[in-house]
């Protein structure tokens, strides 16, 4: 389960330097073609898709985001280049409201919300029976990928998962966010929540009461008053503890790499999951350091490696044949 494989790079020797290093500093990828896609979804809302080589024939690698995440997330575009190296396709699903436009409906997503992913999986094995698909998930899309899994078991199209940086218990990870310097990160998020759904619901109303928007303190406070009744939930408490992926992963039957840092500053080391919690096909690597989709290598500041980026190719290697 513990794995040596990863050394952090020397100059960024905590986990907060490892966390805040690549959304900041990380060098934009140029020359990486991508085509949107807008999906239409059967309850009349839209989610859009970034594909990489589109128009080619081979494996597709289905990419899941973090909380507030995008295609411009530092690790999105990394990935999609790395597995066109391989000579993979990759597309990078982008939650509801995610994209850069408002969706149209009066909800967006949630950590335990398997319903799009599941939608946009069978689509595009609908479309392409044939092709190899796997997916990578990334902190809250980790969470996402790994419910699903546990919720279809052998139901579901991908040969293979990669879940990364994953919350696996959300009651823990709201709380530990609160402390130290992690309330860095916390305040980010809300920032990003309160406006994002701002410009959201300026258009067309809100279901629940605005001034819980600004009144909220914290991520926790933020699920029980906007993220829990816009989906349905009772309260925060029934919405983390259906969401959380760690009652999972015992069922998984799809070939499943889970990377994980001890030193994650959005959670704590009693979240990571025993090995008797994992079903025979989930396989988890544990790192000492690394942050939070951190993982930064490497001898020189001016020159960092990204170490999922050499991880992830040889676990999927050997499913997408």
């Amino acid at each position: 389960m513990n794995s040596d494989q990863f050394k952090p790079a020397w100059w960024l020797p905590n986990p907060h330097l490892q966390t805040l290093w690549p959304p900041i500093f990380r060098r934009p990828i140029k020359g990486l073609k991508l085509e949107r896609e807008r999906l239409e979804l059967p309850d009349g809302d839209f989610i859009d898709l970034d594909w990489m080589n589109r128009d080619q024939v081979g494996p597709l690698v289905l990419i899941l985001h973090g909380l507030e995440g995008s295609i411009d997330s530092h690790y999105a575009k990394g990935m999609l280049k790395t597995l066109a190296q391989q000579g993979w396709r990759g597309v990078f699903m982008h939650f509801r409201g995610c994209s850069g436009e408002p969706n149209r409906l009066q909800r967006g997503y949630h950590s335990g919300d398997t319903g799009d992913v599941s939608y946009v999986a069978r689509v595009l094995w609908e479309r392409e029976p044939q092709t190899p698909l796997a997916a990578i998930g990334y902190s809250l899309g980790g969470n996402v990928l790994l419910k699903w899994l546990g919720e279809t078991r052998y139901q579901n199209p991908l040969k293979a998962a990669i879940a990364v940086s994953v919350p696996f218990e959300l009651h823990k990870a709201s709380i530990r966010i609160r402390k130290g310097f992690s309330r860095f990160y916390e305040w980010y998020f809300m920032r990003c929540l309160r406006e994002r759904l701002t410009a959201k619901f300026q258009a067309n109303g809100m279901p629940v009461d605005p001034e819980a928007l600004y009144r909220s303190q914290s991520m926790y406070e933020f699920d029980d008053k906007i993220t829990a009744p816009m989906h349905g939930f009772a309260g925060v408490d029934e919405y983390y503890s259906t969401a959380s992926s760690r009652q999972y992963l015992r069922n998984i039957q799809v070939p499943t790499l889970i990377l994980h840092a001890k030193d994650d500053p959005f959670m704590t080391e009693d979240m990571i999951p025993n090995t008797n919690e994992l079903s025979p096909q989930v396989q988890l690597e544990v790192t000492q350091s690394g942050g939070h989709v951190g993982f930064v290598t490497g001898k020189y500041p001016w020159r960092p490696e990204y170490w999922l980026e050499k991880r992830v190719p040889p676990f999927l290697q050997e499913y997408l044949r």
